[in-house]
């Protein structure tokens, strides 16, 4: 027999519950149907990014100067290590060859003796350390046995290091393609931000770069500040005529100059050898961490880690290649986070 049961209602609890995600989902989805899309960053937006980017992007460039140098250093060193580790071969040879011609001779005569023998079989460790055939040495023989005792351990010092050199080359290689593409990943985004503006507003940006630059340039009172020394002065007059050559990291002119680049030229122009990279020219001269006592031509490092320098102009200026898109120009002081000033000897 069919059953008449009624079929069981929805509790009203549940009827409310179901009602409720409904009504929340419908309005869920109504609001997503009418949302705007994201607003487009403004174009002071965008290049405040840019400029963060670039400023990153030079972060690394110092990294990268660092680890270019470090390159060219050990290989320089190997390689004067290399020349004497084959200097030391030919005089080791040399004086081989000494002995084996004064065995050669004893063996002709029919007299070599037994501890030329153990010499031209063994090694001369073992040679000296049996103090019972020293007695039948000359006196030659055992200076020359001496001499060649001396240059093995000379020579197995020197490869030595020369193999320590070459490893902590390869790591310093890496470490350079690594911040090299750093840089350049940095750059990329950049220049990606830059891309999604209008054409219009890039032309405004480089207008307002453009005239940045010129204006740091054309409309600056450096006063009367004295130079540090004459070769500060030298210093600094010949970054004086790099003013408007673009900034490019890794360069050191004549096109172009990164910071450090810019500051080294500067004083090797007036015959002062100083480091490549900002971190280090912080320790080339006795550092003034008072900006009332900068003279003109002191360098002048910023930023917590150091990896900004440029050259003091006098007047609360300074002269420097700040990052990409700009020019070596003049700019206050106080837009940097000023850590001190280094007087070079």
């Amino acid at each position: 027999m069919a059953s008449h049961r009624r079929p069981k209602q929805p509790s009203r609890t549940r009827v409310t519950v179901l009602t409720t995600a409904a009504a929340a989902a419908v309005a869920i989805s109504a609001q997503a149907a009418n949302a705007a899309p994201s607003e487009k960053p403004s174009k002071d937006e965008v290049k405040a990014k840019v400029d963060k980017l670039y400023e990153q992007a030079e972060q690394a460039t110092e990294k990268l100067n660092g680890a270019k140098e470090k390159e060219q250093k050990l290989q320089k060193e190997i390689s004067t290590i290399q020349d004497d580790v084959a200097r030391g071969q030919e005089e080791l040879n040399t004086l081989r060859d000494s002995i084996g011609l004064a065995a050669a001779a004893q063996y002709r005569s029919g007299s070599i003796d037994s501890s030329l023998q153990l010499f031209l079989s063994s090694n001369p460790d073992d040679y000296l350390d049996k103090a019972s055939t020293a007695d039948q040495l000359s006196a030659q023989q055992v200076e020359a046995l001496k001499k060649i005792e001396e240059k093995q351990r000379e020579l197995a010092q020197e490869r030595a290091e020369a193999s320590g050199k070459l490893k902590d080359l390869s790591a310093t290689r890496a470490a350079f393609v690594a911040q090299k593409k750093a840089v350049q990943a940095k750059l990329a985004q950049a220049q990606k931000l830059l891309n999604s503006l209008t054409a219009a507003e890039r032309a405004a940006l480089n207008a307002d770069q453009s005239r940045a630059n010129r204006d740091a340039n054309e409309r600056v009172d450096l006063g009367n500040g004295t130079a540090a020394s004459g070769r500060a002065a030298a210093a600094f007059q010949w970054a004086q005529g790099q003013l408007g050559k673009p900034y490019s990291y890794g360069a050191t002119g004549m096109a172009s100059f990164d910071c450090s680049g810019l500051t080294s030229r500067a004083y090797a122009a007036a015959g002062v050898t100083i480091p490549r990279t900002s971190q280090e020219q912080a320790n080339a001269g006795t550092r003034i961490y008072s900006e009332s006592q900068l003279r003109v031509g002191d360098l002048v490092l910023f930023y917590g880690d150091l990896h900004h320098v440029g050259l003091y102009a006098g007047n609360g200026m300074v002269l420097h290649a700040p990052r990409t898109g700009t020019v070596v120009r003049y700019e206050s002081i106080g837009n940097m986070p000023f850590q001190f000033g280094v007087r070079v000897g």
